[in-house]
């Protein structure tokens, strides 16, 4: 009966749920689902991380290559991230080029790591006008249950945290850059975004950590970003009904305690991962 009201109508079978102030799957309506990490799962990479947020799985792989810095920022390096939600990931995505949704998440976590400065791109830059580092920053989706910008930003900051680079000094005579794979050392990481997404449900029931079918039935999303400061990073909001302040608020806060908790599991991972070797 249940299984045929929820094919049938679901967006009152959630309906009876919230009126409970609780959803399908159990949870409260700002319980976030268990989240779990591992790091430098890619051994081709040189850092990675692989986030599961209850079915939502991210894996974010880091390749560092030399560039030339540009003419108008000589002193830079650069990070490219980009998000990849392919068909094995879901049923609702195609093979083929980057869909919209694949795009506009590439576009936030790029607005996430300038607005954020989690890495400077001026400590990438190994020789000013002729050496940077570019880091490419790749998120793959494996499965999709909902919130993957959350998913991402997690994986991109435990994977930026796990990489290493090589050594490289500039050859005087011949003026080429010489790799030393033996010295590696780690990025600086100048803050700690961490995102906290809402679904917002007939206009006034909020909810965080919406899945996939939440997210299908909404009338808006939000996605907060904020760092170990308590400073807001960035909110995306792509349409859909507006929030009250007080709502905004709400989100505001329940984000930094979010920010504290993975903050907390990430180094707790590291940690974990550096007391095994």
């Amino acid at each position: 009966m249940a299984a045929g009201f929820k094919t049938a109508e679901p967006l009152e079978y959630h309906r009876s749920f919230l009126k409970e102030n609780c959803r399908p799957d159990g949870r409260e309506l700002f319980d976030f689902r268990t989240t779990t990490l591992n790091i430098g799962s890619i051994s081709t990479a040189d850092g990675s991380a692989l986030v599961k947020m209850g079915n939502t799985t991210i894996i974010c792989g880091i390749k560092a290559e030399l560039a030339n810095p540009t003419v108008e920022a000589p002193d830079k390096g650069y990070i490219v991230p980009n998000v990849d939600l392919p068909p094995l990931c879901s049923s609702r995505f195609r093979p083929g080029p980057p869909g919209e949704q694949a795009q506009a998440a590439s576009q936030f976590i790029a607005d996430v790591i300038e607005s954020s400065e989690v890495i400077k791109t001026e400590d990438l830059c190994i020789e000013r006008g002729k050496l940077c580092w570019v880091l490419y920053c790749d998120m793959m989706c494996l499965d999709y249950d909902g919130n993957i910008l959350d998913a991402c930003i997690i994986a991109l900051l435990a994977a930026l945290k796990n990489t290493q680079l090589p050594e490289i000094t500039i050859n005087q005579e011949t003026c080429t850059p010489e790799v030393n794979l033996e010295k590696r050392h780690g990025l600086h990481i100048h803050k700690h975004p961490v995102g906290a997404s809402f679904c917002v449900f007939d206009h006034s029931i909020l909810i965080v950590d919406p899945t996939a079918e939440e997210e299908v039935l909404s009338t808006a999303q939000l996605t907060v970003v904020t760092d170990e400061e308590d400073r807001l990073c960035s909110v995306h909001k792509p349409g859909g009904t507006s929030l009250s302040g007080e709502k905004l608020q709400e989100c505001i806060s329940r984000a930094t305690v979010r920010q504290r908790e993975i903050q907390k599991l990430i180094d707790k991972v590291i940690l974990s991962v550096k007391t095994m070797h």
